[in-house]
């Protein structure tokens, strides 16, 4: 598995839609940026066939530090969720992950 950067999608698209590089990064950095203020305010971003971001509240818990053993209070935080939709998840099947 490799990490595909921001960098390496924003030069992708740039050269299948034939725009300048600088154009798509304002276009996908300002389309990110709009997914965080709409996470933050707690909306629900729902991508048919692609899936669906939600901001969700966890409690807070006690958890224990397996070195020490020792109970750590965990404050309640809010967290991001992704659910894959339909066509991803047929992707994701479909799509043989190579083995190293």
């Amino acid at each position: 598995m490799r990490t595909v950067t921001k960098k390496e999608l924003i030069d992708r698209i740039a050269e299948q839609v034939r725009a300048k590089h600088v154009l798509v990064k304002q276009v996908v950095q300002g389309f990110l940026n709009e997914i965080i203020e709409e996470l933050a305010r707690g909306n629900r971003l729902e991508f048919r066939e692609f899936g669906v971001f939600e901001a969700r509240q966890r409690a807070a818990r006690i958890a224990q530090n397996p070195k020490t053993l020792e109970r750590v209070q965990v404050p309640a935080k809010r967290t991001v969720r992704f659910k894959a939709g339909r066509v991803m998840k047929g992707k994701m099947q479909s799509t043989r992950v190579p083995t190293a």
